[in-house]
């Protein structure tokens, strides 16, 4: 076969569609291929570049070729849209790939190693058992109220409405039995919640960019760990304005003929990274309208609430401790707040 200066590969769970080029740019592989196949063609193939989606199992594939001496590189499935010419089949997808890499500025996703997506999994595991956890309190508190027994808001106060649920004999024996039912199930999502919470703990010993992430008000614990799985390489980002953006904390731009119009936040990158980023720098904002707070942020916070709404200051200083974050990853610095009116203070 003629010299492949690159390859696109359309992948899912069994097949995969190839297109390659020669450095003439003529199109000199079009295949399709089951997964065994696929897998014995890169064996013999001489090294070459290979473009993948990024999506699920990309980063696997990834690492696999990279063993057989491949280069690959992985892009966002949003920066490959534009490349397919017509119609959406495995061809024209892996003609895009193809394509799309052969770009000077396109960017690529950094591929995770298999320690870094196993981290991702125990986040992904702690996610499923809070929102399960929040599904069922709010089963819990909405039978209750039908029996004229009601809690205050907080996960916290849920155990005393239970033992007030089992407490109480005018409730019908059913009803204390389902009740109980629920009660077990409670404690069991909490003790597996708390067990997610030590490995989530043991590892973030391991990791030394998780401290001094954890010390920028808002981020703490979870918010560390989540901006160092989710960036593997922030050296890849030009400023801590472009990290921001890439997690979608930036308005979407809509400008023509030197009108500018800017409106909601892009909601690009990872919805996970930056729903815990708004979430603390919400409370953050919560707690200085408040008067109960009076970290470095508070007299930058206090001025934007005079003139804006707390969600959209909530949002820009969600923005701001992005950015900040990814000064402190690059640099290895630690972070010092101050409560005088500067906002924020870099320190080795």
């Amino acid at each position: 076969m003629e010299q492949l200066i690159r390859i696109g590969m359309d992948t899912s769970k069994s097949v995969f569609q190839l297109h390659g080029v020669n450095a003439a740019e003529e199109i000199i592989l079009r295949r399709k291929l089951r997964r065994k196949d696929m897998v014995t063609f890169f064996e013999k193939l001489s090294p070459t570049v290979v473009a993948i989606e990024a999506c699920g199992a990309s980063h696997h594939w990834a690492r696999l070729l990279t063993s057989f001496g491949h280069e690959v590189k992985l892009i966002a499935a949003q920066l490959v849209k534009p490349y397919v010419k017509r119609g959406k089949n495995d061809a024209a997808d892996a003609e895009a790939l193809c394509e799309a890499m052969s770009r000077p500025t396109m960017r690529f996703v950094p591929v995770k190693t298999a320690d870094q997506q196993a981290v991702l999994m125990l986040m992904g595991v702690r996610d499923r058992l809070i929102r399960n956890q929040t599904q069922l309190s709010n089963a819990i508190r909405g039978f209750a109220a039908e029996f004229g027994l009601t809690a205050a808001r907080g996960i916290d106060h849920l155990g005393r409405l239970l033992d007030r649920l089992q407490a109480d004999n005018s409730l019908p024996l059913l009803a204390r039995e389902l009740f109980a039912t629920h009660a077990g199930e409670y404690k069991q999502l909490q003790a597996k919640i708390a067990e997610v919470d030590a490995k989530l703990a043991a590892w973030q010993k391991t990791e030394p960019h998780c401290n001094r992430l954890a010390k920028i008000p808002g981020i703490a614990a979870v918010g560390a760990a989540l901006l160092v799985m989710k960036t593997p390489a922030p050296e890849r980002f030009a400023s801590g304005r472009q990290f921001a953006a890439w997690i979608g904390l930036t308005p979407r731009d809509h400008s023509t003929a030197g009108k500018v119009r800017h409106g909601g936040i892009t909601r690009a990158g990872d919805e996970g990274l930056r729903s815990v980023l708004v979430a603390g720098a919400t409370a953050v904002v919560r707690h200085v309208a408040a008067g109960t707070s009076k970290n470095a942020f508070a007299p930058w916070v206090e001025q934007l609430l005079k003139r804006t709404a707390p969600k959209l200051v909530a949002v820009a200083l969600a923005n701001k401790m992005a950015r900040i974050a990814w000064k402190l990853m690059i640099t290895g610095q630690n972070y010092a707040g101050k409560t005088a009116p500067v906002a924020m203070v870099i320190t080795a």
